[in-house]
């Protein structure tokens, strides 16, 4: 696991430099301006994300480098001052394939965010390689390395990813593959090579573990549904036994929702902890996304008899709120997920997506993965709480076990912690695009999207009036 854009984007550039046949950047956005070590470079090679690529097919002349980009992202580079995708397939080098992916349903977006290196090693988590993702763990108040190719300083922000090698890393080169095809690619073998990669100082999290692959795929073209993603938060809804954590951008999946409200409502709830962002970064997010927000934690509210539920977000040092782009999950000491899907319904049946899963219980040292899952958790509370593990653990102690006791003894009224969502906190954020269908639909009907298909009914119906005689 790798938490937060610095570590990634250092890593992603060592491991990188070590394929020898082809990297796969598969992406909701790339920048090729970001830097990708604004401290100051330690590896050989440009500092910026597209002269890095490129040195590295000229340096190598057996690698190839195949970037895809979801196509409605490209518009939005041009906006922030990058060129388009195919101007800039036109100008570098030949063994640099650019593509924009449009293989979706209207209204759709490819989320995913994978990076596999001769199908021996791959990152996949919710980490973009754009701007305004870098940033390191402490979350600085004013950081100037936070800092756009345009000149602008963004604020904190917290993400996670994963690295890999091994059998889930080929099995992410098929999915990547696949990809590329499907946007228009050219067929791609899978790459056959013995040697191992696993770039220098980066410390594995869990090792010899069977790592699981969950997806959302809207209905295209033939293409069945997949929500495995989904079915994977209902699950581990349903079966937790002591807590579930979570960190996610939205608040938005009625359907996960309520099946944590249903869960609220029963003896055996466990302690449920949601870590989201204090607002959605932008107008239009904030009046979809923040109002579908306050109409859930109302049903969050209304359905926690026994006080087991808290939906908190991270600040500063100074109470400057940290953008939360983490997408994890975490029931008990036994699953582990970690990928680009958040909790919206775009994410559980209309994006692709895709999140990588470690369930403990199928491992050959369940213990030890066990420990490796509470460890993660606990990491990602100490740096939100600002608190060493000794006082963490002093905490759960003092609380009797309680996630939800240990976590609200270390929230504090100033310095860097964890704030609680409060009704008043949320009475403004009435909006009437609150769980809009066209903001964030639910999937795909096979007449296309629910509003596409509500557009074209309202249509027939008006052309059907128009040519009745009266």
């Amino acid at each position: 696991m790798i938490i937060d854009a610095a570590d990634y984007f250092h890593y992603a550039k060592a491991a990188m430099s070590l394929a020898e046949q082809r990297i796969m950047l598969v992406g909701w956005d790339f920048d090729t301006r970001i830097e990708l070590e604004p401290d100051g470079e330690t590896m050989p090679g440009p500092n910026k994300l597209g002269s890095f690529l490129s040195w590295l097919v000229k340096e190598r002349s057996s690698l190839d480098v195949y970037l895809l980009k979801w196509n409605i992202g490209t518009w939005a580079a041009i906006g922030r001052g990058m060129m388009p995708v195919t101007l800039l397939n036109w100008m570098t080098h030949q063994r640099l394939h650019l593509l924009s992916d449009a293989a979706h349903p209207v209204g759709a977006a490819h989320h995913e965010k994978v990076i596999v290196i001769d199908d021996s090693f791959a990152f996949c988590g919710g980490i973009d390689m754009t701007v305004e993702r870098w940033d390191t763990r402490d979350h600085p108040d004013n950081d100037v390395r936070r800092t756009d190719p345009g000149g602008e300083e963004h604020g904190p922000w917290h993400d996670a990813t994963t690295a890999v090698q091994g059998p889930i890393a080929r099995s992410l080169g098929e999915l990547v593959r696949s990809r590329w095809e499907s946007a228009g690619g050219t067929d791609l073998d899978p790459v056959h090579r013995g040697r191992e990669i696993w770039p220098q100082g980066l410390m594995p999290t869990m090792i010899n573990v069977d790592v699981a692959i969950a997806r959302t795929r809207a209905a295209y073209r033939g293409q069945d549904v997949v929500r495995e993603i989904e079915a994977l938060y209902l699950a581990a809804i349903r079966e937790a036994r002591s807590s579930i954590y979570i960190e996610t951008q939205y608040l938005a999946s009625r359907i996960v929702i309520e099946a944590i409200a249903e869960r609220l409502q029963s003896a055996d709830c466990p302690e449920i902890v949601i870590v989201i962002p204090r607002n959605a970064a932008g107008w239009l997010e904030q009046l979809a996304m923040d109002g579908a927000r306050r109409r859930l934690l109302h049903v969050l509210w209304q359905n926690d008899d026994h006080h087991k539920v808290r939906v908190l977000y991270p600040v500063t040092e100074a109470g400057q709120p940290i953008y939360v782009h983490a997408k994890v999950l975490i029931m008990d000491d036994r699953l582990l997920r970690i990928g680009s899907s958040n909790l919206n319904n775009r994410s559980m049946g209309f994006d692709s997506e895709c999140d990588l899963a470690v369930d403990a219980a199928v491992q050959a040292d369940p213990e030890s993965v066990a420990a490796s899952i509470l460890d993660i958790r606990d990491d990602l509370l100490c740096e939100h709480l600002g608190c060493s593990r000794d006082e963490l653990a002093s905490a759960f102690e003092g609380a009797g076990g309680s996630l939800i006791g240990a976590v609200e003894s270390l929230c504090r009224d100033d310095g860097r912690t964890l704030r609680a969502f409060e009704p008043e906190d949320i009475s403004d954020e009435v909006s009437v695009l609150a769980e809009n269908e066209f903001m964030d639909p639910e999937g795909v009907t096979p007449s296309g999207p629910r509003w596409v298909r509500a557009l074209r009914e309202r249509a027939q119906r008006r052309l059907r009036k128009e040519s009745t005689p009266q």
